[in-house]
């Protein structure tokens, strides 16, 4: 049997977990187009259906093996080449690679180059009726995907991912050994890219990397770079996450509280607001060393929005270092807490060393009581606005009705308003009239000022 072209080859991508998931697709559809591979939507018409994972968030990790299941029937009846990239390709190739799996092709962060050669050499073995498993997954020292543009669907927003890998070793996370030590990009490319999206009608980029305020390449830091990328002409907002709060010199918190393109909004983790589960967590910094980078972010504006991620039942936690947690989120006030609680990643610090000991029921309850906290907070905050006119990056319909425009602000709050009336057109920025508030959302009309 002669192999089909490449370029007949249809390719279906599933995308799990954080932005640099989502970057790292843009990249692959970029490798795989260079090579002819083709693209569809629709799963039931694709030779190839490829998984983007993530092994740090659970949901995502169990939605996966969903997937998976799934696609073991459709397996059954139509040569299909399954692919698993990322994170949880990395973390587990043998669990995945086993002979039973139906797991054609693993492809870690760092060897997506090998990609299109796998693919091929997987479709062309099911078209002769063999079976040919791919398997790469070494980490790298040097890649960075520099020289690789990320095909992008059109839109308002994109990602730049300024570095990869992470130094930090927390106890709880997986991304050192799956994405391996930190790398960064150099500058001039990273400036580059956001020309090029400028270009094609991006007005907002935001700078990624697992611990991306502690990007370093040949004299520039992190405030250097994203002051520079704010400077290219047509981008409109610049935002960046996750940093880890020992990496803010004064620099960067200036820039943020200065530049008029660099949006107020921080996103600070804390994980846990209890000294003695922050060293368990190897966080290297104590509640009040936290508390006191909140009170400097503050001193500069306090316009500066604040989000956070938080644990929830860490091993050994108990109900009292729990409450430092609940009392931590309740001094600082945050907009946003991503409640997560805790679950064992394999290959971690924490999975070897510490016992998974807090009940399940416990860890959701404190979970709960947590969100239900942080709801009031936020409608708090929210509701404060009422009767002020906000700035809002116009980016399209609103989710629930076509009848009305959707943004956000500067320290990324949604705002919804009606379209009756508005002379606003996507991509710009628009004053708009608080008139009322939800626990997430703005609702308000056009104003005629800031």
């Amino acid at each position: 049997m002669i192999a089909r072209a490449p370029a007949a080859y249809q390719v279906h991508i599933e995308t799990f977990g954080c932005q640099m998931n989502e970057y790292d697709t843009e990249l692959v559809r970029s490798l795989l187009k260079a090579r002819g591979f083709a693209f569809t939507e629709d799963r039931e018409r694709a030779d190839v259906v490829l998984m983007n994972t993530c092994a740090i968030r659970e949901h995502a990790h169990n939605k996966v093996y969903g997937h998976l299941a799934t696609l073991k029937t459709i397996k059954k009846q139509r040569n299909l080449v399954v692919g698993v990239l990322g994170c949880m390709a990395q973390n587990l190739k043998q669990e995945l690679m086993d002979q039973a799996s139906i797991v054609d092709v693993l492809a870690g962060p760092d060897a997506y180059r090998k990609l299109p050669d796998l693919l091929t050499r997987a479709i062309e073995a099911q078209e002769q009726g063999l079976t040919a498993k791919g398997l790469a997954v070494d980490l790298s020292e040097y890649e960075t995907y520099e020289d690789i543009l990320p095909q992008r669907a059109e839109g308002l927003n994109a990602w730049i991912a300024v570095m990869r890998g992470c130094d930090n070793f927390c106890t709880f996370c997986v991304v050192p050994y799956t994405r391996g030590r930190e790398r960064s990009r150099d500058p001039q490319g990273i400036i580059r890219e956001a020309e090029h999206l400028a270009a094609h009608g991006h007005k907002q980029v935001t700078l990624l990397g697992q611990n991306v305020n502690s990007y370093r390449y040949d004299g520039w830091d992190f405030a250097r770079l994203i002051t520079a990328v704010a400077e290219v002409p047509g981008i409109a907002r610049v935002r960046f996450t996750s940093p880890h709060p020992k990496d803010f010199p004064p620099a960067l918190l200036d820039a943020v509280a200065d530049h008029p393109k660099i949006c107020k909004h921080i996103h600070l983790p804390l994980q846990s607001g209890n000294d003695r589960i922050l060293r368990l967590m190897d966080r290297t910094y104590s509640r009040t060393e936290y508390l006191a980078l909140v009170e400097e972010i503050r001193r500069r504006s306090q316009n500066i929005a604040l989000t956070t991620d938080v644990i929830c039942g860490f091993p050994t936690e108990t109900e009292e270092e729990f409450l430092d947690t609940y009392r931590t989120v309740q001094e600082v006030g945050y907009h946003q807490v991503f409640v997560f609680v805790y679950s064992e990643r394999k290959n971690t610090i924490a999975g070897r060393k510490y016992p998974d000991d807090v009940p399940d029921a416990i860890k959701s309850d404190r979970a709960t009581r947590l969100v239900e906290r942080q709801k009031l907070i936020a409608l708090r905050k929210n509701q404060a606005l009422i009767g002020a006119a906000v700035e809002v990056l116009v980016e399209g319909d609103a989710k629930k009705s076509s009848s009305q425009w959707m943004g956000h602000t500067d320290s990324n709050v949604t705002v919804v308003w009606e379209k009756e009336g508005s002379r606003a057109r996507v991509g710009e920025k628009v004053p708009i009239y608080v008139t009322h508030a939800s626990v997430t959302t703005l609702f308000g009309r056009p104003a005629i000022a800031l």
